[in-house]
């Protein structure tokens, strides 16, 4: 099977950085952003099979950019998992737009795991 592609926004370098190595360690190929600039360029770039994306950037409410790739037609089947601090599953939602899943941070590395699994499988269907 191929190396499943996974795009992770994130602008706190130290969780980028653990993400990243944890997803490298499971054989993913890993592209790591730390702000929402030129997002759908770089999503046409990577080809991600599951994006993991903060709602809290540096220059742009993640929010939209899970808005902008859902109402684009070639990036809106590629399954999206928010994660935040401050947010939570019931209120993150912006003008009607839900992400694939949802996880509050501080996270736990075996939840992540199973849910980018499950994000996976349900992209193969």
């Amino acid at each position: 099977m191929a190396k499943k592609n996974i795009l992770v926004i994130e602008d706190n370098h130290a969780i980028l950085d653990v993400i990243t190595l944890i997803l490298e360690s499971e054989a993913f190929n890993v592209a790591g952003l730390n702000k929402g600039a030129d997002f759908i360029q770089h999503v046409h770039d990577f080809e991600p099979d599951v994006i993991i994306m903060d709602i809290m950037l540096p220059d742009i409410d993640g929010r939209i950019l899970l808005k902008e790739l859902k109402e684009t037609e070639t990036t809106k089947h590629i399954p999206a998992l928010m994660i935040s601090a401050r947010y939570n599953s019931t209120n993150y939602i912006l003008d009607g737009v839900e992400a694939d899943d949802f996880m509050a941070k501080p996270f736990n590395i075996d939840e992540l795991m199973d849910k980018i699994y499950a994000l996976l499988k349900k992209s193969a269907i």
